[in-house]
């Protein structure tokens, strides 16, 4: 069925895909499952989900995407990362394996596996600009930017309070939007609202 809106690509080779086709649906516009580079030449936007990077990298790699995605990326198109995503975009990773690599794009150091393991993982509400109140962050071994971020990069989220008091868990640069925490699976579209109203539909 072809929604009313931008088409939106979700890189669809491990994660949290459905749970953002879902959100994407009701949002009016049209998801497209990316898994080839010919994907990404119909897309006008693309959606990075949670999951597990380095898995996903390796399957990007063998399906000849990885440079396609980075090649996009730099000439403009929207993306938005959560967790896993965060890591995909970020330019530079601590706490990875040997020699991981991203696509890169946002111009930010992230910490992965930042939260602990999985039962150290938590919930909390973070305040994020732009959006009227609070949104519910659900950090699964996630990822943080570390203090050493681009100059162009606006800060969207921190945690406050707790061990984790202070820590960047959303951050924009450009057309490029990331998340440590999964907007996905918490019933709550208004991230993804903020996305496609702001960064997509707006982007020439």
């Amino acid at each position: 069925m072809r929604y009313v809106g931008p088409t939106i690509g979700v890189l669809s080779l491990q994660g949290d895909v459905a749970e953002h086709v879902r959100v994407l649906e009701t949002l009016r516009t049209t998801p497209l499952p990316v898994r080839r580079a010919a994907d990404l030449d119909t897309v006008d936007a693309l959606v990075l989900p949670g999951g597990e990077s380095t898995t996903m990298i390796t399957l990007a790699k063998a399906f000849d995407l990885l440079e396609p995605l980075r090649e996009r990326i730099r000439a403009g198109l929207p993306a938005f990362g959560t967790c896993a995503g965060m890591i995909l975009l970020a330019d530079r990773i601590e706490g990875g394996t040997a020699g991981q690599q991203s696509i890169g794009g946002l111009d930010v150091t992230v910490r992965r596996n930042a939260f602990g393991r999985q039962v150290d993982s938590c919930e909390t509400d973070v305040a994020f600009a732009g959006l009227d109140r609070p949104v519910h962050a659900v950090l699964i071994r996630a990822p943080w930017v570390e203090e050493k971020a681009g100059s162009g990069v606006e800060v969207l989220a921190r945690v406050e309070g707790g061990p984790a008091d202070g820590r960047i868990v959303a951050v924009r640069q450009g057309a490029l939007l990331a998340t440590a925490f999964h907007p996905e699976v918490s019933g709550d579209d208004r991230i993804h609202r903020w996305f496609v109203d702001e960064l997509v539909r707006r982007t020439p």
